[in-house]
């Protein structure tokens, strides 16, 4: 998950159209907001709810448990920074889906893709994790498409294999290189058109920092788009260690608490 989570943290200063499109910036700039946000309050939950509920839950457990460790984490943490309607949702007694295809449902999802042995259990349990709040079929296919990207990378495929796995699988389109998305990419907040640029940055980049810095030149809703590029740079080439210590810096106890149980139950 550091891998996300460092994406949301880097691009963060980036969202809504505030960067220059380019991968020369200073990654950790003191002048500039690098501190993790709603993204990575989620990415958290979710993982926590997994190990809440146990890996092998049946979906009824497995929702609820997404269900309650969101609200708890969402409403103590990155306050004020969810969209409308997760807003609502967090604070409702009886929380329901609101049939978003919002880019939620794929940034929060990179634990999953790390806790199952086989593509199916990962699609299963992403599918779950969407279907909470963004049931529709376009959220729900962010979140698995995410997931089961980085469960291939992390078991050894090639980004060449990721790449016609999610094209066959999804329909999505990954023909145009960033160098072409670039110049008209603007900020939106579906999964529909931030998915594919995740996808694309991170098969364009080069090592887990270059995938980084490609996201970011992107622009648009940032720190999600590089939240899901960095969960698939971590998958694929691993995080270095000097990033590691500057997530761990940046993070509360409760955070650092959830991603060390986590490393320990991936052994």
């Amino acid at each position: 998950m550091y891998g996300a989570i460092l994406g949301d943290m880097i691009g963060a200063p980036y969202e809504f159209d505030q960067g220059d499109k380019t991968k020369d910036f200073e990654l950790f700039d003191k002048r500039k907001w690098v501190r993790y946000t709603d993204d990575t309050a989620m990415t958290i939950a979710i993982a926590k709810a997994i190990m809440t509920a146990g890996p092998g839950a049946d979906e009824e457990k497995m929702k609820r448990a997404f269900v309650v460790c969101m609200q708890d984490i969402g409403n103590r943490y990155a306050e004020g920074e969810y969209g409308g309607h997760f807003s609502d949702w967090l604070r409702e007694s009886n929380p329901q889906p609101y049939g978003s295809w919002g880019n939620g449902s794929a940034m929060r999802v990179s634990s999953i893709g790390w806790f199952y042995d086989s593509i199916e259990r990962t699609r299963e349990v992403a599918g779950w994790s969407a279907e909470v709040t963004h049931n529709h079929p376009e959220g729900v296919k962010g979140a698995e498409s995410v997931a089961a990207a980085i469960f291939l990378l992390r078991n050894g495929h090639s980004k060449e294999d990721v790449k016609q796995y999610i094209i066959d699988e999804f329909g999505y389109d990954l023909s145009r290189t960033c160098d072409e998305i670039r110049p008209s990419y603007h900020h939106v907040e579906s999964c529909q058109e931030t998915v594919p640029e995740a996808i694309t940055a991170f098969l364009e980049g080069t090592d887990f920092e270059n995938c980084i810095r490609t996201a970011v030149s992107l622009g648009g809703d940032c720190d999600t788009l590089t939240c899901i590029t960095g969960g698939l740079a971590e998958a694929y080439y691993g995080v270095p260690e000097a990033f590691r210590k500057e997530c761990i810096d940046r993070l509360p106890d409760e955070f650092l608490e959830v991603l060390e149980e986590f490393d320990r139950m991936r052994g």
